[in-house]
């Protein structure tokens, strides 16, 4: 008895340990990578800062984040100017001097959709997040419906009506397959897109319902 009374002591001791480090490890490892990104991004910054404009000689103590500060600032005067006429000039004739690179351009060219898909918020684009059997039948996978119905050429050539599909790529759902679905063939998900683009993203592990309770 006093046996099995210790050995349940120490499971539960151990599920304890066990959940405390599912809670603790993903804070801590979040902000100590928050930590030091900040710490990079102010160092390097401040190296730009003429010694003239360093407020540390100015004042009797260090003020952190006046590098990230001016980052934060640089980032809206550039918004501000690739707005315009001349910033939209100028930021199509770097594009096509980067698209004459070899692998530069292929580089540029995926960083440039990660970040407009999370931060320009392309993702409203779609509609609705469903289910599709691809890539044969039997074998389902997650979509998102781009265009309810898909009409002109396609349409008149193949004289159905059309979802237009997008099969986003795991982990990145940036790139993938856009194919026409029958609409009796497509199940449509309660999901939002944005919990859709989650899923993907971690592979399957994380389940539209986890991410509710978060």
């Amino acid at each position: 008895m006093a046996e099995e009374k210790q050995t349940k002591f120490w499971s539960k001791l151990k599920s304890y340990f066990l959940t405390g480090v599912i809670v603790a490890a993903p804070v801590a490892i979040t902000v100590y990578m928050a930590y030091h990104l900040v710490i990079w991004i102010n160092g390097a910054t401040s190296r730009l800062i003429p010694q003239q404009w360093k407020i540390g000689d100015v004042v009797p103590y260090a003020i952190p984040g006046c590098g990230l500060f001016l980052l934060i600032v640089a980032l809206i005067f550039i918004g501000m100017l690739t707005t315009g006429y001349v910033g939209k000039f100028f930021v199509r004739l770097w594009e096509k001097i980067i698209r004459k690179m070899p692998v530069v351009s292929s580089f540029y060219s995926l960083m440039k959709q990660i970040f407009e898909t999370f931060l320009s918020q392309k993702s409203r684009s779609f509609s609705q997040v469903v289910l599709v059997q691809y890539p044969r039948q039997g074998l389902w996978t997650i979509a998102f419906v781009s265009r309810d119905q898909t009409g002109g050429e396609i349409a008149q050539k193949t004289g159905q009506d059309f979802v237009s599909v997008y099969v986003p790529t795991t982990p990145n759902p940036t790139s993938g397959f856009l194919i026409f679905v029958p609409q009796k063939d497509i199940i449509k998900l309660d999901m939002s897109v944005e919990d859709g683009i989650k899923y993907v993203l971690s592979c399957g592990i994380v389940t539209p319902e986890e991410l509710d309770k978060e």
